[in-house]
């Protein structure tokens, strides 16, 4: 039931702060022998995230469901094509990625490089592009930024958040388009997943209680990240973040290739 608790607060915090989600799964499994959990377990606790961004941002949900063809819909269906091909034909070759703390370590640093250098480089052009403004060359380059966080420990939402930066969005439309992006990021898994738990049939059986109180937890507290960076954006650097996962990444490393206390 703890366990439950705790992977459900690491999901939902992680999905939406740009700090990575399964690199603290693995962290905290290494510091506190705190696994993953079923495959039935991973998908609930996605759903449940899936669900905090629709209540957050419910009115820009609405709307691409009235305007299909809006042009936010369509920079969203944009930004999910270059994952949607690259989880196509790598899916299988991502799983066969060992969470090593040498692949933890490095994915730290490349979420904090990218961090660093979009919020460098969107200080110095000084753009603010609107939706308006944003075109589907734009939504495409944030794809792409998104098909990086595939790699184990790098943050989707920072690699998405940074690469809107990087094409010049405003801050918070920026934050928003991350979010936005995350439901097919997080539903199109989830729901390959699903199919083949069904027809495997082995992640079926799972306690029941756990379950629910691992997506509650991972719903509210994705809610609350979401909320908290949607505040705190605009006026926050991504800088602070990237210093974060810069000393993640090196203590990782070092625990790795040196004292190998937690990384065997």
């Amino acid at each position: 039931m703890i366990e439950a608790i705790i992977l459900g607060l690491i999901q939902g915090l992680t999905e939406f702060l740009p700090v990575s989600s399964s690199g603290h799964i693995v962290l905290f499994n290494k510091l506190f022998g705190i696994t993953e959990g079923t495959v039935t377990f991973s998908i609930a606790v996605h759903i449940a995230t899936l669900i905090a961004v629709i209540i957050v941002l419910w009115k820009d949900v609405f709307e691409m469901i009235k305007k299909p063809t809006g042009k936010l819909a369509l920079l969203v269906i944009v930004a999910t094509i270059p994952m949607g091909i690259m989880g196509f034909i790598f899916k299988d070759l991502l799983k066969s990625f060992l969470e090593t703390g040498a692949t933890v370590g490095v994915g730290f640093l490349i979420t904090g490089t990218v961090l660093w250098f979009a919020e460098y480089i969107s200080k110095k052009e000084k753009k603010n592009k609107k939706l308006e403004e944003t075109s589907f060359v734009d939504a495409l380059v944030v794809g792409c930024a998104q098909v990086v966080a595939m790699l184990p420990a790098v943050s989707r939402s920072g690699s998405t958040t940074g690469g809107a930066l990087f094409r010049g969005l405003d801050r918070e439309f920026a934050l928003k388009f991350s979010f936005l992006m995350s439901i097919p990021a997080i539903l199109g898994p989830a729901a390959i997943e699903a199919i083949d738990v069904i027809k495997d049939g082995s992640g079926l059986e799972v306690e029941f209680l756990p379950l629910i109180v691992g997506m509650l937890a991972a719903g509210i507290s994705g809610y609350l990240a979401i909320k908290f960076m949607l505040k705190i954006f605009t006026k926050t650097s991504l800088k602070v973040f990237s210093y974060y996962v810069y000393t993640l990444g090196v203590l990782v490393l070092i625990d790795q290739f040196f004292t190998r206390i937690f990384f065997q």
